[in-house]
């Protein structure tokens, strides 16, 4: 190719399909792939991004840990380039006296899933196979989104809430078809569902929309942003953190006006009778009123009433966000709306009973049965040491110490080496500055990442990786119906290395090539996890095209969409409870569980309470009168390209959502510069002044990447700073990100 000449190749992302022009080795232009209609315009920052001066160019060690292993100053210091070979041999070695001193359970294998979509070069799966090769590691168990629901929805459905989530909801078109009313607590944001795990070709949720809005559906918002649910729909304003005290008021109308569907209860729940009674007030004094419930959620008790009315006469979809789980106490609302569902009598009709997390990804919704498989296998772990993920800073700052999860007890282990590979633990988790002072903890810290990211600047040794536009995979999901060859569009940047490599090079000096490479080399795992999603189609009578076809084809889109989706396992269950049983117990839907009771946990008892977060506008001070949530963000995926994003005039800090009244008592007004805080810390961000949040609360995005140590105030708006780093309960121990309290006021 000439250097005169621009080559188009597309690829998959996290965020869509892409169109992207190279020359001369370069990214120089991307757009959104043709086939979607509704496209998000990350791509468009993606040359940006990829050749941004922030890559991490060539391996690179901390001074003050490679010259006297200093394990202080994390984040501040400089650092020593070094040829790969001797980086390698250091880290090698480094692994292995931790290895062989303190053990396998002294490492802790970090990750995310989102680093590609990609099925090969997927750095969880690679990490985390080096690893168990090399004896086994802590694992984390769960995610910063989902991570409370995992643990509560098993007890109530007998079901992993992943499963439950993407393979037994009800699909777009079943919702279309019998939804009458449709409530969604946290809303279905089409901004979040820009992005799917694996990766989302056709962005359909707002053509859903239209269709609902022309069928006549009624939908209705419920939370503190009119913008959590596309536009046309009903806005219910709900304070931040009070959404079970809302449920359990709907509750009480039901079953005070003789709503409650008790045929259903009796056939296919357990415990209504012992969760009546603090309905009702009988067990502590308190009805749960909708009068009770407007001091706490600011919803009028007559709206409430109405509501309620309208959801029992009516075909009605409960939906839940994943973000009302991110906060103290997230187990309830989500136990919750299960039980508002059951006396609803609706659970397993179709577009009636509960769901969770539409809009929050894309691919939620979409009806597939296609081919699986793809997946590069992980191996034993040999440790079985788990943590929930979002306890790292617990773990790291209290090893010894015991904590209580899910009804067990264990310490936290004595962790030593921290290895990191895909994902920035610097966005996901709260009260970074707290998360700062664990970092400093480990003996030595290890991450391989393209950019010089808060993690990286955080780490011990810093390896180069690529990024997914320079090196071959295939992309698929078991939720899209499109299957990628992903070609390598320039060469590595830099030094940088894929995952892959960079373990085979560790994985050889430790003695453990043979097991963790099986002999395959890159195209040739490629090949071998295509022969396993090949055999997977024939199995559904699915043909994909022979595997070189299918590179120079590019994508094929498939045959596997869901014209008539399958009975969900609720609707077989709800047709046949006692041939299709749940995994409960009971086998039933569990309104009371007797095993989480057994737990003896006050903050998360056996059945759903309303339990008032430490923060939130029912406990607001003078200090901190104003409820902070912390939304994904618009324009990207997490915090990834945000390096580009960052150089964009006016981008930077992050833009702060205020309501009108909030803002006059402060002096603001749109674009002023402020100081957002609390005694957790401060940032900078920009103020945009909207009627469309909640008086008394405060919107500010994720994903501005961390800054350095020892700053007074972080000056790119990151708001996880300010979050509280506390489990939901000794139940789920998921993040708490929406539990925050702060004040803004101007600067300058």
């Amino acid at each position: 190719m000439s250097s005169a000449e621009t080559k188009t190749l597309i690829t998959s992302s996290h965020w869509g399909a892409m169109e992207v022009d190279v020359r001369d080795g370069q990214i120089v232009a991307a757009r959104p792939f043709a086939g979607d209609a509704n496209p998000p315009g990350i791509a468009n920052i993606l040359p940006e991004a990829v050749h941004h001066s922030s890559r991490v160019a060539r391996p690179s060690i901390r001074r003050a840990w490679l010259e006297r292993r200093d394990r202080s100053g994390r984040g501040d210091g400089d650092y020593v380039e070094l040829p790969w070979d001797e980086a390698l041999d250091i880290t090698a070695t480094e692994i292995a006296r931790i290895r062989d001193t303190h053990g396998n359970e002294a490492i802790f294998g970090g990750s995310y899933g989102w680093s590609s979509a990609g099925r090969f070069h997927h750095a969880q799966s690679q990490v985390h196979r080096f690893l168990n090769a090399i004896g086994g590691y802590v694992k984390s168990f769960g995610s910063y989104s989902t991570g409370c629901a995992q643990s509560i929805m098993p007890h109530v459905f007998g079901i992993s809430f992943l499963k439950y989530t993407y393979e037994s909801q009800d699909s777009w078109q079943t919702i279309h078809d019998n939804t009458d009313t449709l409530v969604m607590f946290g809303g279905i944001n089409p901004k979040n569902s820009q992005v799917s795990m694996g990766g989302i070709t056709e962005h359909v949720t707002k053509d859903w929309f239209d269709r609902f809005a022309a069928k006549g559906m009624t939908r209705i918002n419920i939370g503190p942003q009119r913008s959590d649910a596309p536009k046309g729909c009903d806005w219910i304003p709900c304070r931040p953190g009070s959404d079970t005290a809302l449920m359990l008021a709907l509750a009480y109308v039901l079953e005070e006006e003789g709503r409650t569907d008790y045929g259903f209860l009796n056939r296919y729940t357990v415990g209504f009778d012992r969760f009546r009674p603090y309905l009702i007030g009988d067990s502590d004094g308190q009805p749960k009123t909708p009068e009770w419930a407007e001091q706490h959620c600011g919803v009028p008790a007559e709206d409430i009433r109405a509501l309620a009315q309208r959801m029992s006469e009516t075909r009605t979809l409960i939906t839940v966000a994943w973000s009302l789980q991110r906060g103290e106490h997230g187990e309830q609302p989500y136990w919750m709306s299960a039980v508002l569902a059951a006396m609803l009598g609706q659970i397993g009709l179709p577009g009636g009973g509960v769901g969770y997390g539409y809009g929050a990804i894309g691919s939620i919704g979409k009806a597939m049965n296609g081919p699986r498989g793809a997946s590069l296998p992980q191996g034993e772990n040999a440790v079985k040491t788990t943590i929930p993920v979002a306890r790292v800073a617990d773990m790291l700052l209290q090893p010894g110490e015991p904590y209580d999860f899910n009804g067990t007890r264990a310490p936290y282990p004595d962790i030593r080496l921290v290895y990191w590979a895909g994902g920035n633990p610097f966005h996901h988790h709260q009260d970074l500055n707290r998360l700062h002072r664990a970092w400093q903890q480990p003996e030595t810290v290890i991450v391989n990442e393209p950019w010089w990211t808060a993690t990286a600047q955080r780490a011990d040794i810093v390896f180069p990786a690529t990024t997914p536009y320079e090196r071959e995979d295939i992309g698929r999901s078991d939720l899209d119906d499109y299957l990628f060859f992903m070609p390598q569009l320039i060469p590595p940047v830099g030094e940088a290395r894929d995952d892959y490599e960079i373990f085979s090079g560790l994985a050889r000096r430790l003695g453990v090539e043979d097991s963790f490479t099986e002999g395959r080399s890159s195209h040739a795992w490629l090949t071998h996890l295509y022969a396993d999603l090949e055999t997977s189609a024939q199995s559904l009578g699915v043909e994909l095209p022979e595997f070189e076809t299918l590179k120079s084809r590019n994508w094929v889109k498939l045959p596997i969409a869901e014209t008539t989706p399958r009975p969900s396992f609720l609707s077989r269950f709800r047709n046949d409870p006692d041939g299709a049983p749940l995994a409960t117990p009971s086998g039933r839907i569990e309104i009371f569980s007797e095993t989480i009771d057994t737990f003896d946990y006050d903050d998360c008892p056996g059945h759903p309470i309303w339990l008032p977060p430490s923060e939130w506008p029912g406990s607001a001070t003078a200090e901190t009168p104003l409820h902070m949530v912390s939304p994904q963000p618009g324009d990207k995926l997490h915090s990834q390209l945000e390096a580009a994003l960052a150089d964009k005039t006016g981008a930077r800090p992050e833009t702060l959502v205020i309501h009108p009244d909030d803002a006059v008592e402060r002096g603001l007004s749109a674009g002023d510069l402020v100081k957002v805080f609390n005694s957790r810390g401060a940032c900078r961000a920009r103020v945009a002044v909207s009627a469309d949040i909640t008086l008394g609360v405060v919107a500010l995005p994720t994903g501005a990447w961390f800054g350095k140590p020892g700053e007074a105030i972080d000056p790119h708006g990151n708001p996880n700073v300010l979050t509280k780093d506390i489990g939901t309960s000794r139940l789920g121990q998921g993040c708490s990100a929406h539990t925050a309290l702060v004040e803004v006021e101007k600067i300058g």
